[in-house]
Order: structure tokens, then sequence, then C-alpha cells
């Protein structure tokens, strides 16, 4: 009865990570630009890894497998959002533009503005 339970756990998590998994494939195939493609993956893709780890880790309940799980869990919450934030900044300086439905751009006008500090480095000004 017990195994059951964990089977149909294990299931659900699987389908659950797969359905987050495709959703940050379909977001970055069909949204408009890199910083909403951005978002996407990085938040679809980490909730969907997660939970397939998590099913992992309760199908083989080893305490190897779990610490490995756990660890690439803790990397994966670690590195993620790191990672989307400079892909982010790098499409900003690059002078990738919002897409239109963007209600405001919060570096436009700031001191912290990528691209005038790229336009200062490069003598652009």
């Amino acid at each position: 009865m017990l195994d059951q339970i964990a089977q149909a756990i294990v299931g659900i998590l699987a389908v659950a990570g797969a359905f987050f998994c495709l959703v940050a494939a379909l977001g970055v195939v069909r949204l408009p630009d890199a910083l909403t493609r951005m978002h996407a993956s990085s938040k679809a893709g980490t909730l969907g890894c997660g939970l397939v780890l998590l099913a992992v880790a309760i199908f083989f309940p080893g305490l190897d497998v779990v610490a490995r799980v756990v660890a690439a869990i803790l990397f994966l919450l670690l590195t993620t959002p790191v990672a989307a934030h400079m892909i982010g900044r790098a499409a900003y300086a690059s002078g990738e533009s919002p897409a239109a439905g963007t209600v405001r751009d919060d570096l436009a006008d700031g001191p912290d503005n990528p691209r005038r500090r790229l336009l200062d480095k490069a003598g652009g000004r």
C-alpha cells in the first residue's frame, strides 16, 4: 500500500516537473523578447527540474541518491537566479528593447543603467 502511494507521488511529481519544463521550453520559443524568455526559462525550468529531482529522490530512497538530489536542487536554486540576472543585464546592455507591453523600464534613467556604463567605457558619449 505504501509503495503504491509513493509511486503515485513520484508519478505526479515527474509529470508536474515535465509540464513545467515544457512550459519553460514553450516560453523560450514563443515569448517576444530576451527578458521575458529569460524569465520563463529560469522560473519554470528551475521548478520543473526541481520536481523531477524530487521524484527521483522519492523513487530511489538511498542516502547517496537523496544527497545528490539535494545538492543538485541547491545548485539550481543558487545558480539559476544569478545566471538569469546576468543574461537579462547583458541583453539590456546590448540594446535589446523590452516587448511593447512592458509597463516601465526601471533602468532607463538611473545611474546604474548598463547601456550608459558601456557607452562611457567605450567613449561613445
